[in-house]
């Protein structure tokens, strides 16, 4: 999303709204933290953690890396990558495991 984009979305006039529905957009941080921590309270998983941060036309996709199972040692934990969905307000739209994987054997490249 280009910045102008995104300066015309916190504008509430340059979208027409009137001032009691203009809601302010959570900034990248924020977006970040909320994946994060709403990820974590819906699974009960460990965090581990924010892996990217993408703006979208509607808000904001997160990918979150969390524990899904201990070992010894602990470079063979079992991992899952979440792609985490929320919109411009930082609430949770949806989110889905994109990707199950031993803390060991990540892809290289």
């Amino acid at each position: 999303m280009t910045d102008d984009v995104r300066a015309r979305r916190r504008d509430p006039a340059a979208e027409g709204y009137p001032d009691d529905e203009y809601v302010e957009p959570v900034s990248a941080a924020e977006a970040a933290r909320a994946g994060l921590r709403q990820l974590v309270e819906l699974t009960g998983r460990e965090p581990s953690v924010t892996t990217s941060l993408e703006a979208t036309e509607d808000g904001w996709l997160v990918g979150v890396e969390v524990v899904e199972a201990r070992r010894i040692p602990d470079s063979t934990d079992l991992l899952g990558l979440y792609e985490v969905e929320l919109d411009i307000e930082g609430s949770l739209l949806g989110y889905r495991r994109v990707r199950r994987y031993q803390r060991g054997k990540g892809e290289v490249g």
